[in-house]
């Protein structure tokens, strides 16, 4: 369940709970907590006088106030159905709740299925035929429900009563049949064909169904009853093929067995669908919309990892190859082979890292791009890698017998070139930028083969300054000769890498807590202990295999990465760091919305360096702070740093994969304005100014 859904489920329980005291009411008399209903209902019968062994349809007929709504039986990314606790007469059954074709509402990027004015549901009461006519039949309900305005919800419950009268086999009349009537004409028909549903391969799916071609459709939608969609805000995008309607809904798991929901056709008209497996054609004219939508998202991807290169949480790792950036001795061919075998390691790693993304998703996760980073046990490798490659740079060890002027990312060879790509884009990939951001969201929701090609446009975006590098031979001319102050350079270029390796250490805590950060420096500290003492063996001149202490350095990494790997699943505490505002979540959203005033939602997470210094540089600054006070801002923070699937699907309904966002609602409603990913105290306070004025 949802967490908004849940969140509501648990109040409506404990009002629900708590009401007691109540006395029967009237057949049509609604008992409810705290003051009057915004949702009358009532229960009729379209015969009042059934005879034994019959059956009578009943309604539940629910009329909200002008603004308010109730909800379809799956209510959508919020909200909950209708419940009915039945007390009968003995031999008295009563079937399945049906519900007529609902609406859509969205607020707040929730999508929900809603009843805006009056509407039935009805249900057949089956009787004994060991009944005796005159007999009267005392029907009896507790009911409870969610009503809801755009901007509050109120759980409410009655007692609904209903005396029916049994008549001669014969003599029955349906006295409401006009009135149920109507009720049935808003109720789904039956399908009159064999419906089928096929995945994507992008994690959504194409559903397929018998339609006449001539027939008219408006306003289609489906609404689904069988589980899967991870937002049901996500689009749908409606075709015809021949007789058939083709849907495709993206973002939704295809089950094992059967889809079940209803597809609107038309104002208050609607078909129920039980869609099995089975091939399902893409819609027409859909492939070239998405090989343009393919190519807008590989430009962007591009553009994205370009811009990569300058932001505050990559020039760390970047900082690595610029050593090999200073050999200026190269001919201009091995150059060229250098910048491939540089951009092959981003690029694949970016592909591995999209495969990664896909199949967990597809398997029900609800992760995004970054994930890695959300890992302990991934953690603790990288900090043991960050702590080698600075002890390399500051020459305690060399990396023999293979001719070096680095670390292992910036050594003569191809082989150091890729992996000095693959530790750039591992490192690299958790932050976002412009253009980058919506690239991989949409990538998410392409068929999975055209995604591999966004997410290898990173890569190239990543590697496109080296690439033009060793292509352009005027550009190779401007690096400076080779000499003696390159090993100085060698050693300052250390220093970072020993930030990087702090930076993580601090991460590693705030998921993993204290004991987590103890099992994590171990592994470290054995790595740095084994290098040094290669180090001075080299310095002595003796000779040690390197194999050998690449093993020893790979087993106690795996060793500390399983340990601190298994805490974390076994649910040990993060520290609990100050959080500048409220926590988010769809209902502290929600709740600061309906107070009027502007809101500045912002989403962050501990290993994304840009989002902190984001945070250093303006969100925390003291003038902004009081900017915000004096204009009454609220301030929602939502952490990702351990991957919440709120968070990741809140993301995904805004087209992003990553952290950071920065949303600002202003007073009194309206859309949220998304603002640039580099933030400025002068954009913030203009913004509180303007609110208060």
């Amino acid at each position: 369940m949802r967490i908004f859904s849940f969140f509501l489920t648990i109040i409506a329980a404990a009002l629900l709970a708590g009401g007691t005291g109540a006395r029967a009411q009237s057949p049509s008399q609604l008992l409810l907590p705290g003051g009057g209903p915004h949702m009358a209902g009532h229960l009729e019968a379209e015969n009042p006088t059934p005879a034994p062994g019959g059956t009578v349809t009943l309604a539940l007929v629910m009329q909200p106030e002008a603004g308010w709504h109730g909800y379809w039986e799956n209510p959508g990314d919020a909200g909950v159905p209708t419940e009915l606790k039945w007390t009968l007469p003995p031999g008295v059954s009563v079937g399945p709740m049906r519900y007529p074709v609902p609406d859509v509402l969205l607020v707040s990027g929730l999508m929900n299925h809603v009843y805006k004015g009056r509407y039935a549901i009805l249900m057949d009461l089956k009787l004994p035929a060991t009944l005796k006519p005159g007999a009267t039949l005392p029907i009896r309900a507790r009911g409870s429900w969610l009503v809801c305005s755009d901007t509050v919800c109120v759980p409410e419950q009655g007692d609904l009563a209903l005396d029916l009268t049994v008549g001669r086999p014969g003599q029955e009349e349906a006295v409401h049949r006009a009135a149920f009537d109507a009720y049935r004409r808003a109720l789904p028909r039956p399908l009159g064909g064999e419906a089928r549903f096929e995945g994507d391969g992008a994690g959504g799916l194409r559903l397929g169904i018998p339609f006449p071609r001539d027939a008219a459709v408006k306003d289609a939608h489906f609404f689904p009853l069988t589980s899967g969609a991870q937002s049901y805000a996500a689009p749908q995008r409606i075709g015809r093929e021949g007789d058939r309607l083709v849907i495709a809904l993206d973002g939704f798991a295809a089950p094992k067995a059967a889809l079940e929901g209803v597809l609107r056709i038309g104002a208050d008209q609607g078909i129920a669908i039980r869609a099995t497996p089975g091939p399902v054609p893409a819609i027409a004219g859909s492939d070239g919309g998405v090989w343009r939508l393919a190519l807008l998202a590989f430009g962007g991807a591009v553009l994205g990892g370009l811009l990569l290169n300058i932001m505050p949480c990559v020039f760390p790792i970047l900082s690595l190859k610029a050593m090999s950036l200073l050999r200026s001795g190269a001919s201009p061919a091995h150059a060229r082979r250098e910048a491939w075998a540089y951009t092959a390691g981003v690029a694949l790693t970016c592909v591995a890292l999209g495969v990664a993304v896909l199949a967990l998703r597809a398997s029900g996760e609800s992760v995004g791009w970054a994930f890695q980073l959300q890992s302990p046990a991934v953690i603790v490798a990288l900090l043991a890698l960050c702590v080698a490659i600075a002890l390399n740079l500051a020459g305690l060890f060399e990396l023999a017998p293979v001719q070096v002027d680095g670390a292992l990312t910036t050594r003569r060879g191809l082989t150091g070139d890729f992996w000095s790509g693959v530790l750039v884009a591992f490192v690299a990939t958790p932050c976002t930028g412009p253009f980058m951001a919506t690239a991989l969201g949409t990538a998410l929701v392409l068929p999975a083969g055209v995604a591999m090609a966004v997410f290898a446009g990173l890569g190239l975006g990543i590697a496109l300054p080296f690439l033009l590098l060793a292509y352009i031979p005027a550009l190779r001319a401007r690096l400076p000769r080779p000499g003696p102050w390159m090993k100085r350079v060698q050693r300052w270029l250390s220093i970072p890498m020993f930030a990087t390796a702090l930076a993580l250490l601090w991460l590693l805590w705030r998921q993993a807590g204290g004991a987590g950060l103890a099992l994590g420096v171990v592994p470290a500290a054995l790595v740095a202990a084994l290098l040094w003492w290669l180090g001075r063996r080299q310095r002595g001149g003796r000779h040690t295999s390197g194999l050998a202490i690449a093993a020893a350095c790979a087993l106690a990494v795996v060793a500390g990465s399983g340990a601190v790997g298994l805490l974390a699943r076994e649910g040990l505490a993060r520290p609990d760091g100050d959080v500048p505002g409220d926590a988010f979540s769809a209902e502290a959203l929600r709740q600061a919305r309906a107070g009027g005033g502007p809101v500045f939602l912002y989403f962050t997470a501990d290993w994304c360096l840009s989002c902190k210094v984001n945070e250093a540089a303006a969100i925390d600054r003291a003038e902004v702070r009081r900017a915000f006070d004096k204009a009454g801002v609220r301030l929602i923070v939502g952490d990702w740093t351990r991957g919440d699937p709120a968070i990741t699907r809140f993301l995904e309904q805004h087209g992003r994969s990553g952290v950071p966002l920065y949303l600002w609602y202003p007073a009194g409603g309206g859309e949220a304005r998304e603002l640039p990913q580099i933030l400025t105290p002068a954009l913030l306070t203009g913004l509180a100014e303007g609110a208060g004025a």
